[in-house]
């Protein structure tokens, strides 16, 4: 996932979450994420909204990825009643069973190292136990391993078996952002 949903043609983004803590002022913020939902829409790209459930809803989103303290407080039927789609972080094994109740459209896996785009509830989980998540979940739901994955470490993570894998700074810390993704994404061919 991305930081945002301003995708060009040359990066080719199509799948990318907004990801904005504050929600002040709520005006702006419904506004950056209509802007999100309609870049997304004319890129077909699909859009997550991190957090901000019913202003996605409210902007027709493809999805909302939520955190487990955030499950319970979204309206989770209004938002299967639209069609969004729904991603749940996880952390560990018991919320990865949590999660699954949810039947979510995917599941989180992290943080796979360390990252500081976020505090972190846990230790980084490493690749050997994102292995053996991979191979609990095979089939059952799809995957993204997420914390701190960066072009050096995504080989390692793709051996895993893990289908998707979310990057943050890897791409918004780049010198060149569209070479960036392009190096990402032929990663995921080899």
């Amino acid at each position: 996932a991305a930081s945002s949903a301003g995708t060009s043609s040359s990066a080719a983004l199509k799948t990318v979450q907004l990801r904005r803590k504050s929600a002040h002022p709520a005006d702006e913020l419904q506004r950056e994420i209509a802007r999100c939902v309609a870049a997304g829409k004319r890129h077909d790209a699909q859009v997550f909204i991190n957090d901000h459930w019913q202003a996605a809803l409210d902007a027709g989103a493809y999805g909302v990825h939520l955190g487990q303290e955030d499950v319970h407080r979204a309206d989770l039927a209004a938002l299967a009643a639209a069609g969004i789609r729904l991603g749940l972080s996880t952390h560990g094994f018991y919320e990865i069973l949590k999660a699954l109740h949810f039947r979510p459209s995917y599941i989180a896996l992290g943080a796979v190292f360390p990252t500081t785009t976020k505090v972190m509830p846990t230790a980084p989980q490493g690749v050997k136990r994102l292995a053996r998540y991979v191979r609990l979940l095979d089939g059952v739901v799809p995957l993204v391993a997420i914390g701190g994955i960066d072009l050096q470490v995504l080989p390692e993570v793709l051996a895993t078996g893990v289908g998707c894998a979310a990057v943050v700074r890897a791409v918004t810390e780049a010198s060149d952002p569209a070479a960036a993704v392009a190096a990402l994404q032929q990663a995921f061919t080899q």
